[in-house]
């Protein structure tokens, strides 16, 4: 009698061992296939972690940004004391200026945009007398009169800059070159890059402009044509 309940018994516990590995067999395949979801959860990074900060451009995305076939082109009018921006013959932008003074006055004619300076430094011109005692600031120093951007049309001496004193725009206020409010002369510069030959991603502009120590130049590989007029 005793070995038959003995034998009952341990069919009971074999039976119960067996239920308890298929139990535990299929916790541990559920558990394998929710992990691994889960810890992609807590690790997962910002989308633009890989690119932030480069000057790179994705392969798929140059076929959205690359310059158009139509020809950009930039007007200055002296008089209206405006830049207009024409692709092809469509005006798509227009921007106020201030040109030269009379004793310091804008060159008019026909020139071309090849170099761009981001966060430029600024050295006071020799033998200016209006810069006399004036000293050299590095890039997004205070004091310094260049913001942001510098677009050269007559390389060294004349260009397209941004400017602190956004009351002066519409007079003739600076030293032969073209002034912009400093978020304009940006937008130009993106533009001019863009239809330039040297498109960007916005990731590339936004560490520019946020890391204002940093002076970046760029050569455009298709200038962009610049007519002056009075």
């Amino acid at each position: 009698m005793n070995a038959m309940k003995a034998y009952k018994n341990r069919g009971n516990l074999s039976s119960h061992m067996t239920i308890y590995s298929k139990t535990l067999a299929i916790a541990s395949l559920l558990a394998g296939a929710l992990w691994p979801a889960a810890v992609s959860a807590q690790i997962e990074l910002p989308r633009t972690a890989p690119t932030a900060g480069r000057d790179t451009i994705p392969a798929t995305d140059i076929a959205t940004i690359a310059p158009p076939e139509t020809q950009l082109t930039l007007h200055a009018n002296l008089s209206a004391r405006n830049i207009v921006v024409k692709l092809g013959d469509n005006t798509i932008k227009t921007f106020d200026v201030a040109i030269g003074q009379d004793r310091y006055p804008t060159p008019t004619g026909e020139f071309t945009i090849e170099r761009i300076v981001w966060n430029p430094s600024w050295h006071p011109p020799p033998n200016a007398a209006w810069a006399k005692g004036k000293t050299a600031k590095g890039p997004g120093e205070a004091g310094n009169p260049m913001k942001v951007v510098k677009i050269f049309f007559q390389d060294p001496t004349y260009y397209i800059h941004g400017t602190g004193d956004v009351e002066s725009l519409g007079s003739a206020a600076s030293h032969g070159c073209l002034r912009m409010d400093p978020n304009d002369v940006a937008d130009l510069a993106k533009i001019l890059m863009e239809h330039g030959g040297e498109p960007r991603e916005e990731n590339w502009f936004w560490r520019i402009i946020h890391s204002r120590r940093e002076e970046k130049t760029i050569y455009l590989s298709t200038p962009i044509m610049l007519t002056i007029q009075g």
